[in-house]
């Protein structure tokens, strides 16, 4: 067990944005099309972070033509190049799934002043 802690921790990024359940992200995501590589932005809120260590995850949610859209990302995983803060939400859940039953304003989070 200590052989696969040491290669988990030896995998991990060393610099992990700081991020919270409801702020507003913009994921910078490797996308591979044939021998070519591009880099795609997903923007929206994050609505969960799950898991410790390797396995971390979050999940952000964006509407895109009236429709729905969740993606779940590895934060430690190399196509994931980077993850900018576009502004930090005010939240008292640590789970925003409600806001999938939410349409328009009500689907909002309220911005933090820092």
């Amino acid at each position: 067990m200590d052989a696969l802690k040491t290669i988990s921790d030896s995998s991990l990024k060393s610099e992990v944005p700081q991020f919270n359940v409801g702020d507003t992200v913009k994921v910078h995501v490797k996308i591979r099309e044939g021998d070519r590589e591009r880099i795609q932005v997903f923007e929206g809120t994050v609505i969960a972070r799950k898991g410790s260590g390797v396995s971390e995850t979050f999940t952000v949610r964006r509407l895109s033509f009236g429709v729905g859209i969740e993606r779940v990302f590895p934060i430690h995983s190399p196509n994931v190049a980077k993850v900018d803060v576009i502004r930090h939400g005010r939240v008292r859940r640590a789970k925003l799934y409600y806001l999938r039953d939410r349409v328009g304003k009500a689907a909002k989070v309220k911005e933090q002043i820092r």
